[in-house]
Order: structure tokens, then C-alpha cells, then sequence
């Protein structure tokens, strides 16, 4: 197991890296590119990944208490995550395979989820919302979504349910 925690990886190139189950609690990876990476069951708990790209990323992680603000992670793997208490506003989750994730406390103020699956997604309490904003044009979900308290109607119609 690789042992980052704490460490400040601002702006490194980890395109495609092999980083399952490593600890990377609390590391600083602002603007760091992790395009491609492998983060199967990472500890990414209170991690810091403001602008990092991780498009098309493996991340079936624990990111709790992560900030993603602005992090692109387009097309991106997390199902089966843990997200509990992350913040992703404006991030781009374009694409991004959020099956089965605790979002329980999860911010998406203004973030992108257009074309997200969100299937079995599921909370404990509501989604916060903040500023609301957030866009679900064509994002997935089904019968055992726990979809937030405080969708709009537009955000709601917007949406796909995937058939039972």
C-alpha cells in the first residue's frame, strides 16, 4: 500500500497511475492531473483536488470530506464509492458513474451531472444544495436512487428513469 498521506502533490502529472488502495488522506493534489489513474478503495478522506483532472478516472474510493471544487471528473468511474461530506461544486461529472455512492452531505452546487448514472446512488439525510444550480440533463436514475428533497421540477423533468 502506498503512503501519501499529507503530502503536497500540487499540480503532478499521475496520468494513468496505479493507485489503488493507497492512502492519500489529506494530500494536496490541486490542479494535478490523475486522467486514467486507478484509485480503487484510495483513501482520499479531507484530500484537496480543487481544478484536478480526473476524467476517465477508476476512483471506487473513499473521498470523504474531499474538496473537488472545480475538478473535472468527466466520464469518471466511482461507483461503489464513499462520498460522504464531499464537496463538488462546480465540478464537471459529465458522463461520471456515480452507481451506488453515499452522498450523504455531498455539495454539487452548480455542478455538471449531465448524462451521470446516479442509480442506486443513496444519502442518509438530504443532498446539500447551497446555491443550487446544478445541471442533471439526461442523468440516470431508477427506483433505489434517494434523489435529493430539493430538486427543482426542472431539474427532476430533466432527468432519465432508467426502466424497472
Amino acid at each position: 500500500m502506498k503512503d501519501l498521506s499529507g503530502r503536497d502533490l500540487r499540480g503532478a502529472d499521475l496520468r494513468g497511475s496505479n493507485l489503488e488502495f493507497a492512502n492519500l488522506s489529506g494530500v494536496n493534489l490541486t490542479g494535478a492531473d490523475l486522467s486514467g489513474s486507478y484509485l480503487k478503495l484510495a483513501n482520499l478522506t479531507k484530500a484537496i483536488l480543487k481544478g484536478a483532472n480526473l476524467t476517465g478516472a477508476r476512483l471506487s474510493a473513499f473521498l470523504i470530506d474531499a474538496n473537488l471544487e472545480g475538478a473535472n471528473l468527466e466520464f469518471a468511474d466511482l461507483r461503489w464509492g464513499t462520498l460522504r461530506g464531499a464537496n463538488f461544486e462546480g465540478a464537471n461529472l459529465k458522463g461520471a458513474n456515480l452507481e451506488g455512492c453515499s452522498l450523504e452531505g455531498v455539495n454539487f452546487t452548480r455542478a455538471d451531472l449531465r448524462g451521470a448514472n446516479l442509480k442506486g446512488a443513496a444519502h442518509a439525510d438530504a443532498w446539500k444544495w447551497g446555491g443550487q444550480g446544478a445541471v442533471f440533463k439526461g442523468a440516470i436514475y431508477d427506483a433505489s436512487t434517494t434523489l435529493p428533497h430539493r430538486l427543482t421540477s426542472d431539474q427532476l423533468s430533466s432527468m432519465t428513469k432508467a426502466p424497472s
